[in-house]
This record gives C-alpha cells, structure tokens and sequence, in this order.
C-alpha cells in the first residue's frame, strides 16, 4: 500500500502509464429513462438538472469543440499530455448504437484522448450498446460508471433510482465478464440508509469485482428533488467528522486493489443548501488522510474480497 494508505486513481495512472491523466468532462446531449417517463419522471431524487454534470460541457457544441473548450480550461495546470474524455452527465448508453458509436469515437480520435470513461445506469446496457463497448475495450482504455448508490431497495425506491439491486449486480458481472472496467458510485447520508447501509454496500462492490469505486456525499441542491424532500421530511446530515470516519470504515472493507476515484463531491456553491462544509473539499480529504493515520489503518485491512 502507498503512502496514502489507499489506492488512487493518481497512484493506478502513475503505475501504468507513469504519467499524470487528467479527464476532460462532456456532455453527449443525452437524458434518462428516470426523466423522459420510460422508467420515471424527474430523475433521481438528488440530481440535479445538469444530470450531477455540473462542470461538463456544452451540448450544443460537437465533442471536438467541448474537448479543446476543456483543454483550455485546465491548460494553466496540464498544458500538454493525454486524458481521458469522460461522458458524465446523464445516461451516456441510453441511446441509438450508432449515435453511440459516432461520438465515443469522435472522441477518441482527437490527439490528446487515450480512452473514455462512461457515466450509466445498469438498466440502459442492452446487446449492441455492450457489443460497442466491447470493441472500444479491445481498442483504447475504458470504463464505464455504474450508479448503485444504495443496496437498500427501500431507500432506492425513496431516491426513485428505478431498478432493483439484481439490475446492478447482473450489470456489473457482465461487464466484467467482457474484461470492462466498472466504477461503482456509492452515497454516504441518503435519507432513512441504515447506520451500516453503506458499509454492505461496499461489501456488495467487492463482490462482483468492481475495479473502481467514487463515494459521494450526498449533496442537498437546490432546485432538485431531494431540495424539497428535505424541507418536508428533513434528515439527518452528516457532520465532517461522522462522514470522514465513515469513509475510513468503508476503505477498511474494500479490495485493497480497488481504485478508489473519488472520496467526497463537488456540489456549486450557489447551489448547495447542505452540508455547507463540504465546500471546503482540501479539509475534508486532508482529514481522511489524517483518520487513517490516527486509526493506522488502511484500504483493504478487513477486506472481505
């Protein structure tokens, strides 16, 4: 284990590809069955309307022109070398196959991209959308993002995620089956989740071999569902402290070869109502790092996988 007591995705590129990788997030001008009335209406509870791309590009614009909008906007830290363009926003498979194919490509192609990374719902990878990914994964570097969020069907119905736990689980073995990568997104403090809730959620991750894992705060938006939930039915709220162990609980159990790509989240000042100190994002990582230090702990120490 490095010094950070937890496996990076900083640590997986360096390893690699002995480079740093930056991502460059865009915007495919997709939506979602939980929006359009396939699954649902209005999304899921806590999205918010850029569908939590908040920082991604312009959908009116070609993908070549949101990647070198992207470049331009990073260049004072990473001038020149690869990234990764990362489809974020929304459901970036619920689409025609060759809708699919013309913009994953069309970003690939640009000089500076050496893969992709693909934001989805498990219940929006049909055949040919997996077939696609396949040939991709054979080609470039790739992986696809799967929101679990939660393995309890209670608080998924709540946050209408609108599929059931066996939808991820199927999802994410066939992807691996396929030698995809898979990077499961986890939520710390959604509403009426068990004291442990997350925890066997990070245990179900071991399981079916995710490679990557985001843990994300759960963010209070205004302007989204979960904005007004709170106001009618409010909940507890992590404090800092309570969130930070919890994520040190939570790298205790996962696969110490799991790369972990995300600690907390990015919520727009003008736009959070809680919890407001998570803005500061450099205290709340600098105290996991700290926490595993006190704890002398490590990602992986009671690792079931």
């Amino acid at each position: 284990m490095n010094n950070n007591r937890f496996y990076s995705l900083n640590d997986y590129f360096k390893e690699n590809f002995h480079e740093k990788i930056y991502k460059v997030s865009l915007d495919g001008g997709f939506t979602c069955p939980n929006r359009d009335g396939k699954v649902a209406r209005g999304g899921c509870l806590f999205c918010s309307e850029s569908g939590s791309g908040d920082f991604a590009g312009n959908k009116t614009k070609p993908i070549n022109e949101q990647i070198e909008e992207q470049l331009e906007l990073i260049s004072g830290k990473f001038s020149q070398g690869k990234v990764i363009a990362y489809f974020q926003n929304f459901t970036n498979t619920y689409g025609d196959v060759e809708y699919l194919r013309k913009i994953f490509y069309e970003a690939l192609n640009h000089p500076r991209v050496m893969g992709l990374a693909i934001g989805t719902r498990p219940d929006c990878l049909p055949e040919d959308v997996l077939n696609l990914l396949s040939e991709i994964n054979e080609k470039y570097f790739l992986w696809v993002e799967l929101g679990l969020q939660t393995i309890d069907e209670g608080v998924a119905k709540i946050i209408n995620r609108g599929y059931k736990l066996k939808v991820y689980v199927d999802s994410a073995l066939e992807l691996k089956r396929r030698n995809i990568k898979v990077v499961t997104h986890l939520i710390i403090g959604l509403p009426e989740e068990g004291d442990r809730g997350t925890l066997e959620g990070a245990k179900l991750v071991n399981s079916v071999g995710s490679w990557g894992i985001k843990i994300h705060l759960l963010h209070i938006l205004k302007n989204t569902p979960l904005a007004i939930y709170y106001k009618n039915k409010p909940f507890k709220v992590f404090q800092m402290n309570e969130y930070i162990d919890y994520v040190v609980d939570i790298l205790e159990i996962l696969n110490p070869n799991m790369v972990i790509h995300r600690l907390t989240g990015d919520g727009k000042k003008e736009d959070l109502i809680e919890p407001l100190w998570s803005l500061n994002k450099r205290a709340v990582l600098n105290g996991i790092h700290k926490r595993l230090k006190e704890r002398e702990t490590y990602q992986g120490r009671i690792s079931n996988g």
